[in-house]
């Protein structure tokens, strides 16, 4: 990995392959199943016209060659309109720790909020302790129970965040 040329940037179409290929890999590595994650969504394959919308963003961290981690937003599917979800926030491990998460939540957050939502939920799991840790720092407050239809049904952790 070359630090030096590392940038958080809009996905473009060629990156869909990389991106998938790190989702596939980071996620089960953190012992979460495949079913029931973002391991089934069928946009998996197709990140970068899923994010398309104007109601949408998503970002990758990468250099002149290789994908090392990504994170977007779009409306919380059954959700209110006012919601956004983070979605797919994944970095591969030589790049946790290197402040790239917390830049592209706040990348993220501030364009929920010039997109007019007022809100923003994710879902994740109890075991992953730097991501919640990072998500409560924002203000991320747990939830009882899950908002909206993600189809995210082995998550176990939700929390949102007022805009």
């Amino acid at each position: 990995m070359n630090k030096e040329a590392l940038q958080i940037r809009r996905i473009q179409p060629g990156d869909d392959a990389q991106l998938a290929a790190l989702i596939r890999e980071v996620l089960p590595g953190t012992g979460a199943p495949c079913e029931g994650t973002a391991l089934a969504d069928p946009s998996l394959d197709r990140m970068f016209l899923t994010y398309q919308r104007p109601d949408s963003a998503f970002w990758v961290v990468a250099d002149q060659e290789q994908v090392w981690g990504g994170g977007g937003i779009a409306p919380l599917q059954g959700g209110d309109a006012g919601t956004c979800e983070l979605q797919k926030m994944y970095f591969r491990e030589e790049l946790r720790g290197m402040g790239y998460g917390r830049a592209l939540l706040k990348l993220a957050l501030e364009t929920a909020r010039e997109l007019g939502y007022t809100s923003c939920y994710l879902e994740t799991m109890p075991y992953m302790e730097a991501a919640l840790a990072l998500y409560r720092s924002y203000g991320f407050a747990d939830l009882e129970r899950p908002v909206g239809c993600t189809g995210h049904t082995a998550c176990q952790v939700w929390m949102r965040k007022t805009l």
